[in-house]
């Protein structure tokens, strides 16, 4: 079983900054994928970033703003957002599983944290 736990989300203006951190506990590998989803009202939860083995994936929509980080001595995962848009806003989950390929797919990860807000007003 892995326990993941979500912070630093809150209110921003657009093109402002937030990091979110996402700690993990219980049994954790260093093969599993960590991931960052978000899902905003009425939409569909979607991938945003994820790290793989050390290597880091990007939607389209936040490459370039966007910057996925592990630190694997304290288990944190964290996701650095950049020039923040008011697209942005949504409800933003970290989750983890094993997997291949898929890594933005939010049905192939088996652990989900509660979720941290990040609201960007423009």
């Amino acid at each position: 079983q892995v326990h993941l736990v979500e912070s630093g989300g809150g209110s921003v203006q657009a093109g402002g900054s937030l990091r979110l951190s996402c700690a993990a506990s219980g049994y954790t590998s260093s093969s599993m994928c960590m991931g960052w989803f978000r899902q905003a009202p009425g939409k569909e939860r979607e991938g945003v970033a994820s790290i793989c083995s050390g290597s880091p994936y990007y939607a389209v929509s936040v490459k370039g703003r966007f910057t996925v980080a592990q630190d694997n001595a304290k288990k944190t995962v964290y996701l650095q957002m950049n020039s923040l848009i008011s697209d942005d806003t949504a409800m933003y989950y970290c989750a983890a599983g094993i997997m291949d390929y898929g890594v933005l797919d939010a049905s192939r990860y088996h652990y989900w944290g509660q979720g941290t807000q990040v609201t960007v007003s423009s």
